[in-house]
């Protein structure tokens, strides 16, 4: 594995042909679905300037984005559907939704970093990374490919219901969501077990 490819040094990475890394992004959101990414990239194209999504600004998640699609040897995006989030809860929604980016790879991983303290039930041996997005170049890729599809999907919801103002939060439960999702109502797209969706439904 090139340094060049690792965030920081201070992650052993296992002596294998491939690794993944899988993030997530949407678990706090009220709407639409948890998006997970895995990506194994590819030493030989290192990639500069990966990090947290979080702290990246659009104009260059937009073109990191792009430049892992270009060079990683393989992604795939796995999610978990409201009427999912709310029969398992939001947790295990989230770990079916890394099964399924993992399950999803055309090239099977010798190993995964996962972001977080809890890995999902995986075929290959998996490490979680506490704040892996930040210190783990596979994960960094795989939370940039996560936000910028769940985004996009939050732009498209806001296309056809624009009074929600979902392009503007994506879907957190800012004070004008809040104030917008009591004077709408839920659309389908809503998690109904989240509470202030609950307090609307009028089943707290």
């Amino acid at each position: 594995m090139s340094k060049k490819n690792n965030v920081l040094s201070d992650i052993i990475y296992p002596d294998v042909a491939f690794i993944a890394g899988v993030d997530e992004v949407g678990r706090g959101p009220l709407v639409g679905d948890v998006v997970t990414a895995a990506v194994i990239l590819n030493a030989k194209k290192p990639i500069e300037g990966l990090a947290d999504s979080k702290k990246l600004s659009e104009k260059k998640l937009a073109f990191l984005f792009d430049e892992i699609q270009e060079k990683a040897l393989c992604i795939s995006i796995g999610r978990a559907s409201p009427e999912e989030i709310d029969t398992l809860n939001i947790l295990h929604a989230t770990m079916l939704a890394m099964q399924r980016a993992v399950q999803g790879l055309t090239i099977q991983p010798n190993f995964v970093f996962i972001d977080g303290n809890r890995c999902p039930s995986l075929m290959m041996p998996s490490e979680a990374i506490v704040q892996g997005d930040a210190r783990v170049a596979q994960i960094s890729a795989a939370s940039i490919i996560a936000k910028v599809t769940r985004d996009r999907e939050m732009r498209e919801l806001d296309a056809r219901y624009p009074q929600y103002g979902f392009a503007k939060h994506k879907g957190y439960p800012t004070k004008a969501h809040i104030e917008a999702l009591q004077k709408y109502g839920p659309i389908d797209e809503y998690r109904k077990s989240f509470k202030p969706v609950k307090k609307v439904l009028g089943l707290l």
